[in-house]
């Protein structure tokens, strides 16, 4: 089966006191898109990964958890 990428966008919308629509105003994107990456059904690309990681003033590593895949160490 494919990876999985989780995230935490509702909990930093929450301490960020944001409604799906104005995270999605100050991204740039629609507050529909906002929900289906949410509910993980749906990967944001890199460029909206960031913009949110930025927007909350954290590492993308704490907005998105990636699961599963191939766990392949790199050279």
């Amino acid at each position: 089966m494919g990876a999985e990428m989780k995230n935490n966008i509702k909990v930093y919308r929450a301490i960020h006191d944001l409604t799906q629509e104005s995270l999605a105003e100050k991204v740039g994107v629609t507050r529909q898109t906002i929900n289906v990456i949410e509910k993980g059904k749906y990967d944001p690309s890199i460029d909206l990964a960031f913009k949110l990681s930025r927007l909350f003033k954290v590492n993308i590593e704490d907005v998105f958890l990636y699961e599963g895949g191939e766990n392949r160490e790199l050279p």
